[in-house]
């Protein structure tokens, strides 16, 4: 991930041993079918739950009748240490000599156990393999200053949130073991990855090597190694912890203090991006008591050239807080070491009056316009990816930016309910029997927004159709029903408002 420190931009040209040892693994992993699909289909429900819960018991159980896969799965997924004989089996045509020089293996006594954690998975493009250092799941560990995380609940919650129709140029900023830019390279025609850890740009060629795929490599710091250059798409998990400037793990910590990791990014992503270009990151940034998080954000964007959505997925108690990344770490919360780290961590969010610490996703476009913003919570459960919920966001306020500047074409343009779109009326005891609380509309797929109505929204919706009234001959009559009278132009700019609302959440679209 990238720090603070100045660093010489460098290109990787050079392949490293464990890159050259790629494609013979490759051969191996694909010939035992060491893939997501298999490991799931060969394990069998139980034991792939408690591999995700890091016990590895049932998954070494389940292993021992797997032959060969079974090898892998404990050599590569529980860190075993297994005899070298069956691992040179599993592994061949790779030399194990060759492995242990690469630092893929080290000798453990007369057996053999993984240097490197190498697993499968599937980013919705076949199985794509990953290499990174040895986490604490399956074996306790503190993680070192160096460290690069593999794959992780924020790489996967990144992976799962970033638009995936093809582009051209990506990004990835701080690209760590090269999970995202393997992902990038199933959408985007060329990708770079940068980071400013040697140690990363290593392990993310051999990444890249292993599933056969040609991604640029710059190692610096920052924006250094791309400096000058644009993109049509930027992806980043960048190092956006909150806490005290310091870098104790470069995966996670900037050396700037609180939040400025994430004011850094956001704030220098805009010079990067080509016209149309878009972004999609991790962030967090702090709230501080009597002051609006939206308002510190937005004050993190240039004034002209921007489309943000911003959303706060949840918000994290300073002391759950320290105490979640302290474990993170491989630390004891109640050891002295982990104890002083606290004190500091804490000390640092009470000086800045630090109440919470907000975590969410941010998406930028490039447009030519003011900037504008919408920073929204959306902390509620929901299952479909965001990343081309993203990209429809930004069609709806581009269609919202035309409309603005001619009020004309939004009171003559027809619509239609989204086919999702559901209208709920909530009812509770009353004195008289049933009595009417409040009406919802709910959008059934993807972020599944609420919006509270009145009657007249709901009358208005039931009017939309795509061979319907235009939206002007809707609100005149609207208006009538209700007064008996023509639209006054309060009235009118109400309904524009909940229009404007309700296509920006996608429950009705223009036709």
């Amino acid at each position: 991930m990238p720090t603070n420190r100045s660093v010489v931009p460098r290109l990787t040209t050079t392949s490293s041993l464990l890159a050259d040892l790629a494609p013979d693994l490759r051969k191996a992993l694909t010939r035992v079918r060491y893939d997501a699909d298999t490991l799931l289909e060969a394990l069998g429900d139980p034991a792939h739950a408690a591999l995700g819960r890091s016990e590895p018991v049932p998954v070494r159980r389940a292993a021992a009748e797997l032959g060969e896969l079974g090898t892998l799965v404990r050599l590569l997924l529980l860190g075993d240490p297994m005899p070298e004989r069956d691992v040179a089996s599993a592994l061949a045509p790779v030399d194990i000599e060759r492995a242990v020089a690469a630092g893929l293996l080290e000798r453990d006594g007369d057996r053999v156990r993984a240097a490197l954690d190498l697993r499968p998975l599937d980013l919705g493009h076949g199985t794509r393999w990953v290499i990174s250092d040895l986490d604490d799941s399956m074996h306790r560990r503190t993680l070192d200053h160096e460290h690069v995380l593999g794959v992780g609940q924020a790489s996967l919650s990144l992976l799962r949130a970033t638009p995936t129709r093809p582009t051209g140029t990506v990004l990835d900023l701080g690209t760590g073991c090269g999970i995202q830019a393997v992902h990038a390279a199933a959408y985007g025609r060329t990708v770079t990855g940068t980071d400013v850890s040697e140690r990363a740009i290593w392990l993310a060629e051999a990444t890249a090597a292993l599933n056969d795929l040609d991604i640029e490599l710059l190692e610096g710091s920052w924006f250094e190694p791309v400096a000058g250059r644009r993109f049509d798409q930027i992806v980043a998990n960048p190092p956006f912890v909150v806490g005290p400037a310091r870098i104790e793990h470069t995966y996670r910590d900037s050396g700037l203090a609180l939040d400025g990791a994430s004011e850094l990014v956001i704030s220098r992503i805009p010079e990067l991006l080509n016209p149309g270009g878009t972004a999609a990151l991790l962030a967090s940034w702090v709230h501080i008591e009597g002051e609006d998080w939206r308002t510190r954000v937005a004050s993190w964007l240039p004034e002209y050239g921007i489309d943000a959505w911003i959303v706060q997925r949840d918000i994290a108690d300073p002391a759950l807080y320290v105490g979640t990344w302290l474990r993170d770490a491989g630390l004891d919360p109640r050891s002295e070491e982990a104890q002083a780290r606290a004190e500091q961590w804490l000390d640092a969010f009470t000086a800045a009056d630090v109440e919470g610490i907000g975590f969410g996703f941010v998406y930028l476009r490039n447009i030519d316009g003011p900037t504008e913003l919408l920073a929204e919570d959306l902390t509620h459960g929901f299952e479909d990816p965001l990343g081309e919920e993203a990209l429809r966001y930004f069609e709806r306020s581009a269609w919202l930016r035309a409309v603005a500047a001619d009020a004309d074409l939004m009171l003559s343009s027809r619509f239609e309910v989204d086919p999702a779109t559901a209208l709920e009326r909530v009812y509770l005891p009353g004195a008289e029997g049933w009595d009417q609380r409040v009406a919802r509309l709910h959008r059934g797929d993807g972020p599944r927004w609420q919006h509270e109505v009145d009657d007249t929204t709901a009358s208005l919706l039931a009017g939309m159709r795509p061979d319907g009234l235009p939206l002007n001959e809707l609100i005149e009559l609207l208006a009538f029903g209700e007064t008996g009278d023509a639209a006054t132009p309060e009235f009118e700019s109400a309904v524009l408002g909940v229009v404007v609302g309700l296509v920006r959440h996608g429950l009705i679209h223009p036709r």
